[in-house]
């Protein structure tokens, strides 16, 4: 019997796509040592990859090069900003993880809940997103469990272990924000979104007076809303301290300008965790 290409394509086994996961060690440079990594960094929206192999999962998307390139791809210089302040951290944490996203939020927003219509958007900002559009429930359901799935057990994954070797590390969510979304001009450059744990958050505001950033509150977005997805999921049932970081995009979006914001957070950051932990209470 001869199968059709279709027939083909619908007995692929799917991928699995788990997080993708570096560690940096206690002196910051990287690698794992015998210490107990105490921060996890995770950039749900690192990548702008698509799955062009496996149009089982939206292949192309059929978006332009200008689309993938966009925003609307993904977080633009999250992912350099982050891997410029794991090491600058890790001394003072014995250790830091970062754990980030293989393929572009619009092939699954990992930073979204299953029933979010955002999760898999066919429209975002201001582009028509082809490949996600008109998508049967089956099709949702292969991009739920070879993408949301994995990178979720992967995130819980590395918290648990961390937690059972007796450190309760502090949680960072990593995003970038554009400065202008649908004709509006932002002027906020730092935001720091807390929801239900505002311990860092506060600290961290307190921390940026005369940074050099202008810096607010739950701004651009607020974590009360389903931005926060990822570390109510993976910090509050644990009750870990956490917070989300939004940084705008052009001042993140070259290896010079990642390092230069990575210079003036580190130190916030450092006080702000220090603060936090050194109040926290004991656990009965």
């Amino acid at each position: 019997m001869t199968l059709t290409r279709m027939d083909q394509t619908a007995q692929r086994r799917l991928p699995q796509l788990p997080a993708i996961v570096e560690t940096w060690r206690a002196d910051g440079r990287p690698g794992r040592d015998d210490n107990t990594p105490g921060l996890i960094l995770i950039c749900e929206h690192a990548s702008n990859a698509l799955p062009l192999d496996w149009p089982e999962l939206g292949g192309d998307l059929g978006i332009s090069a200008a689309t993938r390139a966009s925003h609307a791809a993904w977080d633009i210089g999250a992912l350099g900003l982050s891997r410029e302040l794991a090491p600058r951290l890790a001394p003072q944490t014995g250790g830091a993880l970062l754990i980030h996203a293989p393929l572009s939020r619009l092939v699954y927003d990992l930073n979204r809940p299953p029933d979010h219509a955002g999760a898999i958007p066919p429209r975002s900002e201001v582009h028509d997103i082809p490949g996600n559009t008109s998508l049967t429930l089956e099709q949702r359901l292969a991009r739920l469990e070879s993408v949301y799935l994995p990178f979720q057990a992967s995130v819980s994954a590395e918290i648990a272990r961390l937690v059972m070797r007796g450190k309760r590390p502090v949680i960072i969510a990593m995003h970038s924000f554009t400065p202008v979304f649908l004709g509006q001009r932002r002027e906020v450059e730092f935001g720091i979104l807390f929801d239900d744990d505002d311990d860092i958050a506060q600290h961290l505001m307190l921390a940026s007076r005369g940074c050099g950033l202008v810096t607010r509150l739950n701004e651009p977005y607020t974590a009360q809303s389903s931005v926060a997805h990822t570390t109510r999921i993976h910090a509050r049932p644990m009750r870990l301290h956490h917070t989300m970081l939004e940084i705008r995009n052009d001042l993140i979006a070259d290896p010079a300008g990642q390092a230069r914001i990575a210079g003036i957070l580190a130190p916030l950051l450092r006080s702000a965790i220090s603060e936090a932990l050194g109040n926290e209470a004991p656990r009965l």
